[in-house]
C-alpha cells in the first residue's frame, strides 16, 4: 500500500501519557466522592453504586446508579481531546437538536459545563441518562473470538439474516440524520429551547487529531466562528488542511525526497480539483447541508437483549456537512477502515461492496416503510444516491477528505485516476504528474523537499495542545520534581 503520513510518535507518546496519568486520578476516592457529591447535587436520589463505566478514546465516563435509574457523567481526557469547550458545547446543541428533530434514541442530557463548573474543576462534563443495553452493534457485527485488543472486522460468516436485521436498524438512523436541513456548513449553537443556528466552524474529529498527532498548529485551522455557505469552499479548505500537514508534520511525515514529492503532488493535485469545484455536485453546491457524525459506527450504537437498538452515543464531532459526505455509504460497515485492512485497499474494496448491495437492499425497505408511514418524501431516499456515490467513486472523495493520514494511498488509488487518467504504478505516477503543477508549485515542492531532508531525524516535535493539557503536563513535571527531590534530598 502507498506510505502514508504516519502519526508523530513523539507527540502520540506525549498525548498518550498525558490522558493516562490524567485517568490514574479515577482511582482515587478523594476524586470519585466529589463527582459522586455533583452528581447526587443534579438527582437528589438514593444513591446504590458509584463506579467508572468506561474509558472511551476521547472521555471518562462514570455512572451513578439509583434505585429507579442511573445517570452517567462524562469528562474529556486532556491530552486526548485539543477543544474540550468547545467540543462539549458543540455535541450537547447537536445531541438537543437531534432528540427534537429525529426519534433517534439519544440519551437526555442533563447537564453541562466547563472545567470550572466541573467537580474538582476536572474537565468540561456532559451528565446524562444511562442507556440500558445488553451489548454493542459492534460485538454483535465482529468476528467472534476476536480479542478486545485486535482490532475488529465485520465477520465473514455472519447469518445474512442477522446481518440485515442489524444493518436495516443501522440504515434507519442514517436515514434520520439526512432529513433535517441547514442552510450552512458548521457546527450547531443552541439560541434556545427551539432554535439552533450553525454558528462555528465544523470541529472534526480530524481536525482534533491533526493537532493532536500531525503537528498542525492550531492557528492552521479555520477560525472559531467561520462557517461555510457552498460546498467546495469547505472541501477546498480541507484540501488545503492537507497541504498544511504535510509541511508541518516533522520527522515522521516523509521517507525520502520522492515520498516528500508524491505526497506534495497529490494534495497541490487535489487542491486543484477542489478549486475547480470538481469534487463537489454542482446541485447541493449551495445546500441545504446535513448533520454529520464522525464518530458514528458500531461500538456507539447500544442494543438490547432483542438486538434492537436502544440508544446511539458519542455525538462528539458531529456537524452540517455538504450532502455529498451523506450520501457516501457509510465506511464502517466492515467495521474496520479500508486502510489498514490487513488485505490492501482493493480486497477492502471487493468486500464492501458485496456487504453494501446488502445495506442498501434493507435501507431500500426502511425507506419504503417511512414513506408509507407518512416520515420521508420520495426525494429524500438515500440508498440511489449512495449506489452513485460508491459507482462514482464520490464516497472516496468524501474520505480522504476526513481521514488525513490515510490520504495518500486513497488519492493515488482511487482519485487520481479518475480525474487524470489511469496508472501503471501508483508509486510512480506523481512523476506523471509533475506537467499538472505550474513553475511556482514545482519550485515550492523543491524546497519543501531540501527543508524536510534537512530536518528528517532532527526537528524538534512543536506540538501544539490545549490550555488544560499543557497545565496537565506541566502539573506531571512538577509532581516529577518533586518526587526526584525528595529521593536526592
Amino acid at each position: 500500500m502507498q506510505s502514508q503520513m504516519c502519526p508523530d510518535d513523539m507527540a502520540w507518546e506525549q498525548a498518550e501519557e498525558t490522558s493516562d496519568m490524567w485517568l490514574v486520578q479515577f482511582l482515587e476516592l478523594d476524586i470519585l466522592r466529589p463527582i459522586a457529591d455533583f452528581m447526587l447535587n443534579h438527582n437528589r436520589g438514593i444513591a446504590t453504586e458509584f463506579a467508572i463505566l468506561r474509558k472511551g478514546s476521547y472521555n471518562i465516563s462514570l455512572r451513578l446508579k439509583y434505585r429507579n435509574g442511573s445517570t452517567v457523567i462524562r469528562l474529556s481526557q486532556p491530552g486526548a481531546v485539543l477543544f474540550p469547550e468547545e467540543k462539549v458545547v458543540n455535541e450537547v446543541a447537536v445531541m438537543r437538536f437531534l432528540t427534537d428533530q429525529t426519534s433517534i434514541p439519544i440519551p437526555f442530557v442533563l447537564q453541562s459545563g466547563t472545567k470550572k463548573e466541573s467537580p474538582l474543576e476536572l474537565s468540561p462534563f456532559i451528565i446524562m441518562d444511562y442507556v440500558e443495553h445488553e451489548t454493542k452493534m459492534y460485538n454483535a457485527l465482529n468476528t467472534p473470538g476476536c480479542l478486545t485488543e485486535e482490532r475488529g472486522i465485520l465477520d465473514p460468516n455472519i447469518d445474512e439474516r442477522r446481518l440485515e436485521l442489524l444493518y436495516r436498524q443501522l440504515a434507519d438512523i442514517l436515514l434520520q440524520l439526512s432529513t433535517p436541513s441547514l442552510p450552512r456548513i458548521g457546527s450547531l449553537s443552541q439560541i434556545d429551547d427551539l432554535t439552533w443556528k450553525v454558528a462555528r466552524r465544523p470541529l472534526s474529529m480530524n481536525m482534533n487529531e491533526l493537532v493532536r498527532l500531525g503537528g498542525l498548529p492550531r492557528s492552521k485551522l479555520p477560525d472559531l466562528y467561520t462557517t461555510f455557505n457552498t460546498s467546495s469552499s469547505y472541501i477546498e479548505a480541507l484540501a488545503d488542511l492537507n497541504i498544511e500537514h504535510l509541511i508541518h508534520q516533522r520527522n515522521d511525515s516523509v521517507q525520502s525526497a520522492d515520498d516528500c514529492r508524491r505526497k506534495f503532488v497529490a494534495r497541490q493535485l487535489f487542491r486543484k480539483l477542489a478549486k475547480g469545484k470538481r469534487l463537489t455536485n454542482p446541485c447541493f453546491e449551495q445546500g441545504p447541508f446535513k448533520i454529520w457524525c464522525d464518530d458514528l459506527r458500531p461500538a456507539n450504537v447500544l442494543l438490547n437483549e432483542n438486538m434492537q437498538i436502544a440508544g446511539v452515543v458519542d455525538w462528539e464531532f458531529t456537524y452540517a456537512v455538504p450532502a455529498e459526505f451523506s450520501y457516501a455509504p457509510p465506511w464502517w460497515l466492515l467495521i474496520e477502515k479500508p486502510e489498514l485492512w490487513s488485505k490492501g485497499l482493493e480486497d477492502w474494496t471487493s468486500v464492501f461492496d458485496n456487504r453494501l448491495k446488502t445495506f442498501l437492499k434493507v435501507m431500500k425497505d426502511c425507506e419504503d416503510t417511512a414513506i408509507h408511514q407518512g416520515r420521508l418524501g420520495q426525494d429524500q431516499r438515500l440508498s440511489g444516491l449512495m449506489h452513485e456515490s460508491w459507482e462514482s467513486g464520490d464516497f472516496w472523495i468524501m474520505y480522504a477528505t476526513l481521514h488525513s493520514f490515510a490520504f495518500d494511498a486513497i488519492y493515488w488509488q482511487k482519485i487520481d485516476p479518475r480525474f487524470f487518467g489511469p496508472i501503471e504504478n501508483p508509486e510512480e505516477a506523481w512523476k506523471e504528474r509533475l506537467n499538472l503543477l505550474d513553475e511556482n508549485e514545482r519550485d515550492e515542492m523543491e524546497r519543501l523537499v531540501a527543508r524536510k531532508l534537512n530536518e528528517m531525524n532532527t526537528r524538534v516535535l512543536a506540538w501544539d495542545p490545549d490550555d488544560y493539557t499543557v497545565a496537565f503536563r506541566q502539573q506531571l513535571k512538577g509532581e516529577k520534581t518533586n518526587e526526584e527531590n525528595s529521593i536526592t534530598g
